[in-house]
């Protein structure tokens, strides 16, 4: 598929223990802190658990 690049802009505290975790698998730690990850339908629904936290953007 494709490469995206995943940056947390709000902070996980006072979210659910499944929320940090998906973070954590992300490869997300600190806020402003990006993961660049490939595409594929795992983590489409990994995105779609934290994208009110998170901002998605495609890379090349």
């Amino acid at each position: 598929m494709g490469k995206v690049k995943i940056t947390l802009v709000k902070s996980a505290i006072g979210y659910p223990k499944n929320q940090k975790a998906t973070l954590r698998a992300l490869g997300i730690r600190k806020m402003n802190s990006s993961a660049e990850v490939e595409l594929n339908p795992q983590i489409q629904g990994m995105i779609n658990t934290v994208n009110h936290l998170v901002k998605v953007e495609n890379t090349k």
